[in-house]
């Protein structure tokens, strides 16, 4: 029997303001915890020892951030009910000696982060955003949201061939962007204006974790409005809709009786392997979740009946069939925009899915009155992968795959549709309740 639904097209109206506060992962961690403390969590610092007190707690580390509710009387093997993501997105992130130029361009030294689709960085308004840290080991997050820097593209009367060939971009000599004019490059000039930006004495700054952004809005597109186009969907949108679902089962009227822990882990470096201190392949998470249950006093017993009972949704980002390249999808699956969450499966593993999982999510999506649909590569087609198929294998826990169907995946700019982020909300939160 199906529940009414707790979120609507406010949710959608709130996930573009979410994704505007975003434009780096430590931004976007930030905007999480801050929702978080207005529902009640409270910080917990890894280096303090922790209780078993009941309630919402977070810990936050770089660009990554875990949250958990613990219900009263939780005793310590009591499962968790896991939605997992990530915080980061393809991009142009800057270089140690940022400072370039040539023939009369300054430009900005940048590396390329993930595998974005770089065409769709060029000329394009880009913003600058990331994390500043200082002499005294503390850091400042910094935001120019305003149109900085530009990768111009090659005009067409120097490039006749680009329109029927395609257009070949090499990442070390096509994709730096300029940011002002100049012949005398001055060693330091981006970090000092950034200081400035930032309010910080001159010489403050000595690491940076910067990166691009576009500054344009997200916004509602289309005739009806029932597009929303914006940056970072992949994989902002989940985010976002993990953080409403846990503060909705952590504040809602049963959530003193929850069978289960209900959890939110929301990982750096997913486009690039997951492979750092907070990525998915990292200990972040097996550690708060052992430490929670330590803290209730359990044993290493409780932890193991607490991890075998878990399950984790794994939840990003997917393709939508694409109307002008339809023959690149699966013939007999082809998921369409607002048709609700994907269901993904790859029995190579590139997802986590198996029969018993997605007995978990439709459950939840009955539970929800949220519809769902399958998603699968076509054979001839490499298959992505998420944090899915790692956090099963590191931590021996339950993984399903799901995500909002999407169309231009890992462009400056994506494309999903107005109700699909309610509807996953509302699954997630079917699904964290147990």
């Amino acid at each position: 029997m199906s529940e009414p639904p707790r979120f609507d097209r406010g949710h959608t109206d709130d996930l573009m303001s979410f994704l505007a506060a975003g434009p780096s992962p430590y931004h976007a961690v930030a905007n999480t915890a801050e929702r978080l403390e207005k529902a009640g969590f409270r910080q917990v610092a890894e280096t303090d020892a922790w209780d078993g007190t009941s309630g919402g707690k977070y810990v936050l580390r770089g660009g990554a951030i875990v949250a958990w509710y613990v219900p009263e009387g939780a005793a310590p093997h009591t499962p968790f009910r896991i939605v997992g993501a990530h915080t980061d997105s393809p991009n142009l992130r800057v270089k140690p000696l940022p400072d370039s130029g040539a023939h009369g361009w300054r430009q900005v030294a940048v590396e390329i982060y993930g595998g974005p689709l770089m065409n769709s960085w060029l000329d394009r308004d880009l913003g600058l955003a990331g994390r500043l840290t200082l002499r005294d080991g503390s850091t400042r997050l910094v935001n120019v949201d305003r149109p900085l820097l530009r990768v111009p593209q090659l005009a067409i009367h120097l490039d006749r061939a680009v329109s029927a060939d395609g257009l070949k971009l090499d990442k070390q000599r096509h994709m730096q962007p300029v940011w002002g004019l100049g012949d005398d490059v001055r060693d330091g000039d981006l970090i000092a204006f950034l200081e400035e930006a930032a309010g910080l004495p001159k010489g403050e700054v000595t690491g940076w974790d910067l990166m691009t952004h576009s500054v344009e809005a997200p916004a509602y597109l289309g005739r009806d409005q029932e597009l929303v186009a914006g940056p970072r969907m992949d994989n902002l949108l989940s985010v976002h809709a993990g953080t409403a679902a846990l503060v909705a089962a952590a504040t809602g009227p049963g959530a003193g009786d929850l069978p289960c822990i209900p959890v939110l882990a929301a990982f750096d470096h997913e486009e690039n392997g997951s492979q750092s201190d907070t990525g998915a392949d990292g200990p972040l998470l097996g550690n708060v979740l052992e430490r929670s249950v330590f803290a209730r006093g359990g044993s290493f017993e409780d932890r193991a009946r607490a991890f075998a009972g878990t399950v984790c949704l794994s939840s990003d980002t997917g393709h939508a069939v694409h109307p002008n390249y339809a023959e690149r999808h699966d013939p007999t699956h082809h998921p369409r925009i607002d048709g609700g969450p994907l269901l993904k499966v790859n029995v190579n593993n590139r997802y986590a899915t198996d029969g018993s999982g997605r007995a978990v999510f439709a459950a939840a999506c009955e539970k929800a009155g949220v519809p769902f649909q399958s998603f699968v590569s076509n054979n001839s087609m490499p298959c992505g992968t998420t944090i899915g198929p790692i956090t099963a294998a590191r931590h021996g826990i339950r993984t399903v795959d799901i995500g909002v169907a999407i169309l231009s995946m890992h462009s400056a700019r994506e494309l999903c549709g107005a109700k699909d982020p309610y509807l996953l909300a509302n699954a997630l939160v079917a699904f964290l309740e147990g």
